[in-house]
């Protein structure tokens, strides 16, 4: 007796699901922490940058300590939506979840980069101003040219939800106007950085619906319907005649 049993990717996605909600919350904190502890906005002046990272070590410690477990949600995030939407995806011959998941990733790379400065900065702003600045815009620099790779991640992973029937239309904008927004603050990054204000709310709008977007993506792979596990058996079966 042979058995054939068909797994399935049902529990991955779900994986991927909370994963997604998990990273959701944990940016979140990191802003509700930085934030109110007055976290410069792009384009600051060098006094604030200054005043911030001379004396909110803690709280700047508390949001990098928070990134790396991130990184790791947002990835398991990538992989899980990626498994729910391979298999449909190849009979097209369509890679959209392939494309979300490596700008999660770039994403990811992208950030650490971000963390690494900020981490930098509390180090010079004590002691050196000139380099805090040099370190200030470059930390502008790449924190909004991040967005592109926000937005590849919300127009693979949108497109390719839409496409597979995973996500809902409603959803899918969502997604669209938010990749928009965030591609639009990177593409204008010169002027984000030097003129902030209405330009910089691009980024921070677009920032806001990826959050939403992300969430809601996680709670559609937990409820995703499992495929139930198919058990086949084979019966050898041999009759004796008689003799």
């Amino acid at each position: 007796m042979s058995h054939q049993v068909k797994l399935t990717t049902s529990g991955f996605s779900r994986l991927g699901g909370m994963a997604a909600i998990g990273f959701a919350a944990m940016i979140t904190l990191g802003n509700v922490i930085m934030v109110p502890a007055g976290m410069p906005l792009t384009g600051a002046e060098a006094g604030e940058v200054t005043e911030f990272f001379s004396t909110q070590g803690t709280a700047v410690g508390i949001g990098s300590a928070l990134a790396p477990g991130a990184w790791i949600l947002a990835t398991l995030f990538g992989a899980g939506a990626f498994v729910a939407l391979r298999r449909s995806e190849h009979g097209r011959g369509e890679a959209w979840s392939l494309l979300g998941l490596a700008g999660l990733v770039l994403q990811n790379v992208t950030f650490a980069g971000v963390v690494a400065i900020r981490l930098a900065l509390t180090s010079t702003a004590p002691h050196d101003p000139s380099a805090t600045a040099g370190l200030w815009a470059l930390h502008d620099a790449v924190f909004t040219l991040n967005g592109t790779f926000l937005a590849l991640a919300l127009l693979g992973l949108s497109v390719g939800g839409l496409r597979t029937g995973l996500t809902r239309p409603w959803h899918t904008c969502l997604g669209l106007l938010a990749a928009v927004l965030q591609f639009s603050s990177a593409t204008l990054a010169h002027w984000v950085i030097d003129n902030g204000g209405a330009m910089g709310l691009l980024g921070l709008v677009g920032w806001l619906l990826w959050v939403v977007w992300i969430v809601g993506y996680g709670i559609t792979l937990i409820r995703r319907n499992p495929i139930v596990p198919v058990r086949r058996f084979t019966h050898d079966r041999t009759s004796a005649a008689p003799a």
